[in-house]
């Protein structure tokens, strides 16, 4: 066994989660359900209106490594954030769940924050996030370290950290030294306005690198530029060795060189949605790397996702091995 099972990359940032109503939203010129890139300034103002807020580290991969962790996966995250007040919250709090975290602080004279992402929650859990990138717009392949990337099993790429100027550098230097030793590529495509600004770039690594692909059903369905979405998963299956695709309510399809599992959803009650793709990412990469079959994986990526979209927040509350135990898939 190498000694990171998974190891991501991708945009550092805390979360300050609010519940507001959708009138908030059209008052304020949120478009619910996407993720929006914001200036400070914009930040600034939607904190101002909000509301009482929660403070909690975030960030997709960073979420993802989270949970792997506290199932007893060996991670470790890359991802930039500054030295300042919320960076050290997220940094602590990464460390605190398990993960190792060892990318160099940007030095407290530099121009931008720690990026934080505003995640406003609807009263059906849907969230609207309105996302300061700040130094984690900044990751630089100088960021990326190639014998840690050499050391992972799998690497799990982010795709909010398309946006960036140097992100593309960054990630293929960390693909060509994962590959180098024999390691494996996963991705999440994020958010589907992501895919739309980075189509090209996506689907460019996608055919030459990557073996895993994750992806929600608009997101695939973007990428691939069709409202079918059998279409979609079928344009996928013929360029990926393996994809899974959530639809929601109705679970996850998993396609694995032509044989296809699909996996329910794991009911429970929706408080907020934050987190749920990047959790079932967690879980089934938990599964990938312990040898599970693919329905196994796919049912421990939804259990995963249950529990993070029964409370506020994106990085776990309740114990995934207990969860994953009472439905017997330890």
């Amino acid at each position: 066994m190498k000694p990171y099972q998974v190891v991501g990359i991708g945009n550092a940032l805390v979360d300050v989660l609010g519940h507001v109503e959708d009138s908030f939203l059209a008052e304020h010129g949120v478009e619910k359900g996407i993720m929006t890139l914001i200036d400070t300034g914009r930040a600034v103002e939607l904190y101002g209106h909000m509301g009482p807020a929660r403070e909690i580290s975030g960030g997709s991969a960073a979420n993802t490594i989270a949970g792997l962790a506290a199932l007893g996966t060996t991670t470790a995250y890359v991802g930039k954030v500054k030295d300042d007040q919320l960076g050290a919250i997220f940094a602590h709090d990464l460390r605190a769940q398990g993960a190792s975290y060892t990318t160099p602080l940007a030095p407290a004279d530099h121009p931008h924050e720690t990026g934080r992402c505003i995640v406003l929650v609807s009263p059906d859990g849907e969230r609207s996030m309105s996302t300061y990138l700040g130094v984690s717009e900044f990751l630089s392949p100088d960021d990326i370290d190639e014998r840690q990337m050499g050391a992972a099993e799998w690497i799990f790429l982010e795709g909010y950290r398309f946006d960036g100027p140097d992100s593309h550098a960054a990630f293929a230097k960390a693909i060509r030294a994962t590959r180098a030793e024999g390691g494996r590529v996963a991705v999440t495509l994020s958010d589907p306005f992501c895919v739309e600004r980075h189509r090209d770039a996506f689907l460019a690594m996608i055919r030459a690198d990557v073996e895993l692909l994750v992806a929600n059903e608009h997101e695939l369905k973007s990428l691939y530029q069709t409202d079918d979405l059998e279409h979609a998963i079928g344009k996928a299956a013929a360029e990926v060795p393996v994809t899974a695709c959530t639809v929601g309510a109705g679970g996850v399809h998993v396609v694995s060189r032509g044989a296809r599992v699909h996996a329910p959803a794991h009911g429970t009650q929706v408080v907020d949605v934050t987190g749920a793709g990047d959790l079932f990412a967690a879980g089934l990469l938990h599964g990938i790397v312990t040898g599970r079959d693919w329905l196994t994986c796919a049912r421990m990526g939804n259990v995963a996702a249950a529990e993070i979209i029964s409370h506020i927040g994106a990085r776990p509350e309740a114990d995934l091995k207990a969860l994953f135990a009472a439905e017997g898939l330890n």
